[in-house]
């Protein structure tokens, strides 16, 4: 019952996004960019109250045992813009992220990626959490997030095996892509996997989509050159 509660406030932020990004791809005027990105933030914020009362409702439903702890943990979230790496005034789309706690004790990240005004760029695109916070240039966002004592971050290289590797989102006709997947690889909370560490980190899709690299490292396998780029931010409570 409260899954159903959570995916219907999902479908009214996709609704939101419809109309709040530019679908034709076009500069607006400075005034409408202004308003666009106002009610684009607005419609996140949105999103990211429900996901937070959405999860905690599911974590007090599956267990009485619950903790107060085991709520904040569930609770806690994060959010990127995505804009064109060729004109990063240009939004494209939005990232949300939101931790929760496992019978294992193990985070699980629930992972929502939502693109529109893409219509030259129909089809598969890599999707990886890299490990800089920076978009400017796309560039800076260095290799994949893939920290610990024996990280690789070559994009290419212990590919599909980097802690930030995600699947790829596929772009309809219309410009438009939704990405819905979930990862054990990273936290948001404090810890060795956390993304919020002293550089941040950022979302990149990627032009191309990823082969996962079953031939091992072969330069572009991961996806290639960068389509777009936002950088997280955590998502704090009011």
């Amino acid at each position: 019952m409260q899954a159903n509660v959570y995916f219907g406030y999902h479908s009214n932020w996709i609704y939101l996004m419809k109309r709040e990004v530019n679908m034709s791809g076009q500069l607006a005027t400075k005034d409408q960019k202004k308003t666009s990105r106002r009610r684009l933030a607005n419609a996140k914020r949105v999103l990211s109250f429900f996901l937070i009362v959405a999860f905690v409702s599911i974590g007090s439903s599956v267990s009485t045992e619950d903790t107060s702890e085991q709520k904040v943990e569930i609770a806690m979230a994060a959010r990127a813009t995505l804009a064109f790496c060729e004109d990063l005034s240009i939004e494209v789309g939005a990232v949300e992220l939101v931790e929760r706690a496992s019978d294992e004790g193990v985070k699980i990240v629930d992972v929502y990626v939502r693109v529109e005004g893409l219509a030259d760029e129909a089809g598969k695109h890599a999707v990886h959490i890299h490990e800089t916070g920076s978009c400017d240039p796309c560039g800076s966002a260095g290799g994949h997030f893939d920290p610990g004592p024996h990280g690789h971050t070559n994009p290419d290289g212990n590919h599909p095996f980097h802690a930030g590797d995600l699947v790829n989102i596929e772009v309809d006709e219309s410009g438009n892509g939704d990405l819905k997947t979930v990862t054990t690889r990273i936290t948001l909370s404090e810890g060795p996997l956390s993304i919020f560490d002293d550089d941040g980190a950022s979302l990149i899709i990627h032009v191309d989509p990823d082969s996962y690299c079953e031939g091992g490292e072969e330069a572009g396998c991961a996806g290639g050159a960068r389509l777009a780029c936002g950088i997280f931010e955590v998502l704090e409570e009011d």
